[in-house]
């Protein structure tokens, strides 16, 4: 047999495998606790980016329902069967109203003229399902039936209803059409029965199923994917949506409450951002707004975290700001939002929240100033939001922006700048290479641990570069992240939230990648870098506990990273394990600090040999979770520990 020595001349054993020789052993003292774990530990970061609300989450299959894109016919099509004889005309009712426009249909055939929508990269219909139509109409003149049409892509009727229509004030018409067929590039048909004039309005369908059935509401299997993450809390709306690319653009969170039909719809931030993924059809309708994202984050047991403008427009773009002096419209902005929150229903904002549907507060404990904002601009903005804010709501902890970069000339002006000012939550960001990832480990390991904490807020592992279209949401990126969250875990005292980013992308709609969920029009999935996340947040445990690899941190050593927690509640020790070599490693966890443990643990395995693979619509699930169970020793797991794999295991304390 070859000597160890003569194998590593030969170039047959690299270092790492002739380290493994050791067998690695974790050692977990389950009774030496290092510092509670936050409920907000792991949670989710959304912004309507790649189709993510309109023509995502948001659930309305009409694309420019009420005809507010900057060009007004963008999505329709007008259908004429037999030289019918119609026409079309976009009515403006001025610059006072939220939604101006309307159409006005002139109909001189009995039969065979129409209108078309072609929804959002198409329409997603499913056999046997209903969907609700309607739309605000009323009859100038004539006699007019509306014939209400679903057709697959080969134009065949898949769908239908009619809605007689009557009387010169406006008014909503509903009505239900049931699938017959399932087709991922619907189209919704209205033809024009009889003769006159018409006007229509925020034209609508919503499929029936929704989340939790709500009419008008969210897509099921995406909030479904949300909730299974177990999330500590949700960031909305963003994200660099939040500044705009100019002021006027920006997000203002009072004009997406209200009567939905009343919002005004402005362009979306991302419409022409990118020259590879140019989408002028991308533009935002509130349909999903600040009420709505409360719901959301109360419906799947999530803290809300909104981010608000702070009088700048994104830097990257062009760097617009108000004056300071100007500035206090911006953070009424922010008291009234808290009071729309968590106000009494006798309260001015309270009352609003009310009459949406909710009496009860929303509890808001946390808010961001700003996103992602940088130099001596924003610091003089966040003191003003800040001193009015705390002083009448101390409660509140609020998230600073550090900028772009995760170091770096901007990084290093903010940062000591913000903990001089005592800022409570730190908001760092970071799109890496997977080698950045597991390098950065111990990144926390020697922060100030009596100052702000930190909000590790968008992070991904970058497979080409940042913002490149060719990023892959692959196995080594998810593995790599895997990896950097136990340093984020570890040091738990000092992270105290943490959420990847982007979240949603339409396979048809994206304009950045990667994402931690694709979908299209009938289908979704999570991605590795998703079960990676649910893995963590699923697993969250009360309190970090010390964890060692051969006696020292198990940070990167013969590639694995290691940290472990003990959950209180269920009684449980937790210990997640990541395998960044391509070399299988027999181990052992030795369990210290417990009088006694289960006789067997159960072990969630995610793993691939192939580091490029990434899941897909045909293979939605090709690096997901497989479960084990395995016996103890004692105290002692045995475990072998796979190349390229990220594994947790649960062991009871009896």
């Amino acid at each position: 047999m070859k000597t160890i020595v003569s194998l590593l001349a030969a170039g047959c054993l690299s270092t790492g495998q002739l380290l493994a020789q050791t067998n690695p052993v974790f050692t977990v003292n389950a009774a030496q606790i290092k510092t509670p774990v936050q409920k907000t530990m792991w949670g989710i970061f959304f912004e309507d980016i790649n189709f993510g609300a309109d023509g995502g989450i948001y659930a309305e299959l009409v694309k420019n329902r009420s005809f507010e894109f900057a060009a007004p016919l963008m999505g329709w099509k007008e259908l004429r069967q037999n030289n019918a004889n119609g026409s079309i005309l976009i009515n403006n009712r001025g610059e006072q109203l939220n939604n101006p426009r309307f159409a006005r249909f002139t109909v001189r055939s009995a039969a065979g003229y129409g209108i078309s929508n072609e929804g959002f990269r198409g329409m997603g219909i499913k056999q046997g399902e209903g969907y609700d139509f309607s739309l605000q109409a009323r009859v100038v003149e004539g006699n007019v039936t509306l014939r209400v049409e679903l057709v697959n892509a080969a134009n065949e009727k898949i769908a239908s209803t009619s809605l007689p229509l009557s009387g010169k004030d406006w008014k909503k018409y509903t009505g239900t059409l049931t699938a017959s067929a399932t087709e991922a590039k619907a189209k919704l048909n209205i033809w024009f029965e009889g003769t006159g004039i018409i006007d229509a309005d925020i034209i609508s369908l919503f499929p029936q199923k929704t989340w939790k059935n709500r009419p008008g509401g969210l897509r099921a299997d995406l909030v479904q994917l949300l909730a299974d993450m177990k999330p500590g809390f949700l960031r909305f709306p963003g994200g660099c949506i939040v500044e705009g690319r100019e002021l006027a653009t920006r997000y203002q969170w009072k004009k997406t409450i209200g009567a939905v039909d009343d919002r005004e719809v402005i362009v979306n931030r991302w419409n022409t951002e990118f020259r590879h993924k140019l989408t002028p059809d991308y533009f935002q309708s509130f349909g999903l707004g600040f009420y709505e994202y409360f719901l959301l984050s109360e419906d799947i047991g999530a803290e809300p975290l909104p981010i608000l403008n702070c009088g700048m427009a994104c830097q990257f773009n062009s760097s617009e700001v108000v004056p300071a002096e100007e500035l206090d419209p911006y953070i009424q902005d922010a008291l009234d939002l808290i009071e729309f929150a968590n106000g009494t229903t006798d309260s001015k904002w309270g009352k609003v929240r009310a009459a949406m549907g909710h009496p009860a507060p929303f509890n808001l404990k946390l808010m961001g100033v700003g996103n992602e904002q940088w130099g001596e601009q924003y610091v003089e903005r966040y003191k003003l939001f800040a001193k009015a804010i705390k002083a009448k709501y101390p409660e509140v902890k609020l998230v600073s922006s550090l900028g772009p970069n995760p170091n770096g000339e901007l990084f290093d002006y903010l940062d000591p700048v913000l903990r001089g000012l005592k800022a409570d939550i730190l908001d760092e960001h970071y799109y890496r290479a997977p080698d950045w990832f597991l390098n950065q480990a111990k990144r926390y390991d020697n922060y100030d641990r009596n100052g702000p904490k930190i909000f590790a807020g968008e992070y991904a592992a970058q497979s080409k570069a940042i913002a490149s279209a060719e990023n892959s949401n692959n196995w080594q990126c998810a593995l790599s992240e895997a990896a950097f969250m136990t340093g984020l875990e570890r040091n738990a005292d000092v992270v105290h939230m943490a959420s990847y980013a982007p979240l949603f992308a339409h396979a048809e709609g994206w304009q950045w990648t990667p994402d931690l969920i694709w979908f299209n029009n009938l289908q979704s999935y999570g991605t590795p870098n998703y079960y990676v996340q649910k893995m963590y947040s699923a697993n969250r445990g009360t309190h970090v506990v010390s964890t060692t690899l051969n006696n020292e941190t198990a940070a990167g050593q013969i590639g694995l990273y290691a940290n472990a927690v003990i959950d209180t509640v269920s009684k449980e020790v937790i210990v997640k394990i990541v395998n960044t070599s391509a070399t299988p490693q027999t181990s052992e966890v030795v369990i210290n600090g417990v009088k006694k443990l289960d006789k067997s643990a159960a072990i969630e395995v995610l793993k691939s040999g192939d580091l490029q693979l990434a899941n897909t619509f045909a293979r939605p699930a090709g690096i997901s979770p497989q479960q084990q169970t395995i016996a103890l020793k004692g105290k002692k797991l045995p475990v072998t520990l796979a190349p390229y794999s990220f594994q947790v295991i649960r062991v009871k304390m009896l």
